[in-house]
């Protein structure tokens, strides 16, 4: 996410860096490449010159000029005026004062506006609604059948029809999810590849029949300026409310992330960050602006964590794991919940200063699997007492798991030796280690 122009503002700041004193022409030349780096990515020329501009009305102010860190300040400026660019602050979904909130999708076809009617689906029934989809594309074939597999997955009715009445549909699904009580109604309706007059027309039609509580446009971050006049078009003809940015894990550039909202005025309410129907994220421009600038996510990090990792009695856990006690059973679930946050990849996205000195490392998420494959074909007791695991028992897990002999002494010597530093550790004190 953003690496490309990550790494580019990185390469600014250091070059700023050890100076004990910014002239006038060092801050021209900062923002040239500045201004270059964002044109990369792909961000509105317009957006740009604003940007860059503001950034050097406050770097040639005397907060910058008699600082004694200036570099720090520019960056600390430039971590600003991002987030200002972005949004500055979460903004969510508004609700309706009297359910149901109605949520009508819109967006081009490719941009992965079902999908994300299914995540937002879920999102919100993680949250306690009861949601209920309606499949109004009648252009598309099998779209209808896509959003009744996806709600499927998830437990979610969806409302279909055959036929190409899609604003009749739209209008007998609003009321058949009213007649069950859901409280939130998302209404998927047609895409096309190009934008055309036909498809404003029915969108804006079912907009008036439905009325709903807000529009939300899907757009697919990896087009770039493509998404910013998309999103523009879509301003003029329904007025949508806000965005969703599909595939940002994949964006090398960004550039419709820095630019939907100072071009239409409409915040960004989520990000899609990957295929499956839990990958979709509230989208923070303060948070944002943090990870463009290499300085990760910590408060994502932790909402991850807190929202996957279940531990029944956390002061138990810890009291086990400090005094020496971990069994492989803990450690086996402990990673079973590490993925249950995400790709790991990502989540070292997220730590200041890691995403940067690992990007060209290669994490094998499926060591993690042979991990919990060699842990799952050993008995209970051996998990309990690693320690009478011999020769022929190894021969045996490694058999039953897939594995070498070899990988499995591997696991039990790397988890010898983490026991007994967590020992050590809990013997040396670590307090708040679990948040307890």
């Amino acid at each position: 996410m953003f690496d490309s122009l990550s790494d580019k503002l990185q390469g600014v700041f250091s070059g700023l860096r050890g100076k004990g004193k910014l002239t006038e022409a060092d801050i021209d030349q900062a923002m040239r490449a500045i201004r270059l780096s964002l044109l990369e990515a792909d961000v509105n020329m317009a957006v740009v010159k604003q940007f860059t501009k503001s950034i050097a009305e406050r770097a040639k102010g005397s907060e910058v000029m008699n600082s004694l860190t200036p570099d720090q300040q520019v960056v600390k400026i430039v971590n600003e005026e991002l987030t200002t660019l972005m949004g500055e602050s979460n903004v969510g979904v508004p609700f309706a004062q009297r359910p149901p909130t109605i949520v009508l999708m819109a967006g081009l076809q490719g941009s992965g506006k079902t999908t994300c009617c299914a995540k937002l689906a879920r999102y919100y029934q993680q949250q306690g609604r009861a949601p209920m989809m309606v499949a109004c594309d009648v252009h598309r074939p099998a779209a209808a059948q896509q959003l009744a597999v996806l709600g499927e997955q998830i437990d979610v009715p969806v409302y279909r029809e055959d036929g190409s009445d899609a604003v009749g549909i739209a209008r007998r699904g609003v009321d058949e999810a009213r007649s069950k009580m859901r409280d939130l109604i998302i209404v998927d309706t047609a895409g096309r590849t190009v934008l055309d007059e036909q498809m404003m027309d029915e969108l804006v039609e079912i907009r008036n029949t439905v009325k709903p509580t807000a529009v939300l446009l899907v757009l697919d971050s990896m087009t770039g300026q493509t998404a910013v006049e998309v999103a523009q078009a879509f301003q003029e003809a329904v007025q949508f409310d806000g965005a969703v940015l599909t595939k940002l894990d994949g964006d090398a550039r960004g550039g419709a992330a820095l630019s939907v909202r100072a071009t239409t005025g409409r915040p960004i309410y989520f990000v899609g960050t990957g295929e499956k129907v839990d990958a979709l994220e509230p989208f923070h421009p303060d948070r944002m602006a943090s990870r463009i600038l290499g300085m990760g996510d910590v408060l994502s990090l932790i909402e991850k964590a807190q929202q996957t990792i279940e531990v029944e009695d956390p002061k138990a856990l810890e009291k086990k794991i400090l005094g020496g006690g971990m069994t492989l059973d803990d450690f086996g679930q402990q990673l079973a919940q590490i993925r249950k946050m995400g790709p790991i990849g990502q989540l070292l996205g997220m730590m200041p200063g890691v995403g940067k000195k690992l990007k060209d490392v290669e994490v094998d998420e499926r060591q993690i699997d042979r991990v919990q494959a060699i842990i799952s074909s050993m008995t209970p007791s051996e998990r309990r007492r690693p320690e009478i695991i011999n020769g022929s028992r190894r021969q045996r897990i490694a058999a039953g798991s897939g594995t070498s002999v070899q990988e499995v002494n591997q696991l039990l010597s790397q988890f010898k030796q983490m026991r007994k530093m967590m020992k050590r550790m809990g013997r040396g004190g670590l307090p708040q280690l679990f948040g307890t």
